[in-house]
């Protein structure tokens, strides 16, 4: 965490300075780290490509565990939203004159197509936390979300992403000393290079072929 933390802090800092949360919203994010999902009236949403990892299990990468940093950028009225909302559950506000966002920490199960959000932090205008809670236990079934449901479009797209992308987020993970189980491995391997057919396969799908051609003939013949 505290390593996507310091890049997430490298990479959008600056944005903050050049006028504030509301202007920064669906724009101005560096597009080499994080990737634009969607902008509503509350919030941009972006995910940190560059910092999308698997998880671990037995020592490897566990390829059915996806964790992925993001970052919603506020408009002035979910600031305003945020602060009212702490006020009235009595909770401290030091620092939430200068709150611009906030940092979700998501762990998708692939296999279960759930969610769960392990952290998320307030941000200051400086992108340091202002409050965290890390005591989530709620699990999410994306298959429930209706379809124009803004977190069910967030999660799907991030899901669309990490499918057409299998390569890079195995190479973000290397970086941090994980590697592929060799059943993980070969299974990728014979994905990229299967082995060619022998001629009493191919000869097999051939026979089938014909056989289908000759019912599909006699069934228009009927007609």
């Amino acid at each position: 965490m505290k390593r996507w933390k310091k890049i997430l802090a490298a990479g959008v800092a600056a944005l903050f300075f050049s006028g504030g949360a509301t202007q920064a919203v669906g724009r101005d994010v560096p597009k080499d780290i994080f990737e634009w999902v969607q902008s509503t009236s509350m919030a941009g949403y972006y995910f940190n490509r560059e910092q999308i990892v698997y998880g671990k299990k037995d020592g490897f990468m566990d390829l059915n565990t996806l964790i992925v940093p993001t970052i919603r950028i506020y408009s002035d009225k979910q600031i305003e939203d945020v602060v009212q909302k702490r006020r009235w559950r009595m909770e401290k506000l030091d620092g939430y004159d200068k709150l611009v966002g906030a940092a979700d920490y998501l762990r998708f199960d692939l296999a279960a197509g759930t969610v769960v959000v392990t952290e998320h932090d307030d941000l200051d205008m400086n992108w340091w936390p202002l409050s965290k809670v890390t005591n989530n236990k709620e699990v999410i079934k994306i298959a429930d979300l209706p379809e124009k449901k803004v977190d069910g479009i967030f999660y799907r797209s991030i899901l669309k992403w990490a499918a057409e992308h299998q390569e890079d987020i195995i190479k973000h993970t290397e970086r941090t000393g994980l590697k592929l189980s060799p059943a993980d491995k070969q299974r990728i391997e014979e994905a990229k290079n299967p082995p060619p057919e022998d001629k009493k396969s191919k000869k097999k799908k051939k026979k089938k072929k014909v056989k289908q051609t000759e019912k599909t003939e006699q069934a228009d013949q009927k007609k």
